[in-house]
């Protein structure tokens, strides 16, 4: 079973003091205390990130630990991946991110590993980049792009749709003329949870939270909000 988790925002990088889609993402492994590696190249693998992670996830009931592209710790990179049980994605540039996977085999390692039971997820770029495009500003600060991404999962994706004022009609106007495909947005403190490629449910941290599925219709976008399941009711 594949299993991908989304996080449009929210996580420990955002709710340092609310764990709740961090507890989520522990709680769909099998393991009592499961291995959680971080990925943080999207954010050029920036110490205090790092640091912040397993300051939070020191506190959860798993084994964290990181994978750094700079500085590995081991030459058995593949390895190392397919043992984890979670792996979680930071945010950043997510075209940054893709690049420097692609060069060290990790959109055929990660692809790997989910089909071997690896829960893949994350926050933001770590959301954007399962999908086949995304929506990001990579390319220049607030300004957004359509960016083509690994296409594990079908469609296109937009994190911060609720927390950045361009998201939501960035992300209607590109699926209005053509330039991706239909898609599915996530609200700050929501995510959606893919089984097999499916989207199973949404949850969110924030009772007001929603993820949303987008389509081009012949008058422009129709936008659906989805049933979000608050984790903290």
């Amino acid at each position: 079973m594949q299993q991908i988790i989304a996080m449009g925002g929210g996580g420990f990088s955002m709710e340092p003091d609310n764990f709740a889609l961090d507890r989520y993402v522990m709680e769909q492994s099998n393991a009592s205390h499961p291995k959680v590696c971080f990925l943080s190249q999207a954010s050029g693998e920036s110490h205090e990130y790092i640091i912040d992670f397993y300051q939070a996830f020191l506190r959860l009931a798993c084994r964290p630990s990181h994978l750094s592209l700079f500085k590995p710790h081991t030459t058995d990179i593949e390895d190392f991946l397919m043992a984890q049980d979670i792996i979680y994605v930071g945010g950043g540039n997510t075209k940054s991110m893709l690049a420097l996977w692609r060069e060290w085999g990790l959109d055929r390692i990660l692809l790997n590993a989910s089909h071997n039971g690896t829960i893949l997820a994350g926050i933001s770029a770590g959301a954007n980049c399962w999908f086949e495009y995304c929506t990001t500003d990579s390319f220049s600060s607030g300004n957004l792009a359509p960016l083509p991404c690994l296409g594990y999962l079908d469609g296109s994706c937009s994190p911060h749709y609720d927390g950045e004022e361009l998201r939501r009609p960035t992300f209607h106007r590109l699926i209005a003329s053509g330039e991706i495909p239909n898609g599915l947005a996530f609200d700050d403190g929501s995510a959606g949870h893919f089984i097999d490629g499916k989207l199973e449910r949404v949850v969110s941290s924030r009772p007001q939270a929603r993820g949303y599925r987008v389509a081009k219709t012949d008058d422009g976008v129709e936008e659906i909000e989805l049933d979000t399941q608050y984790l903290l009711a």
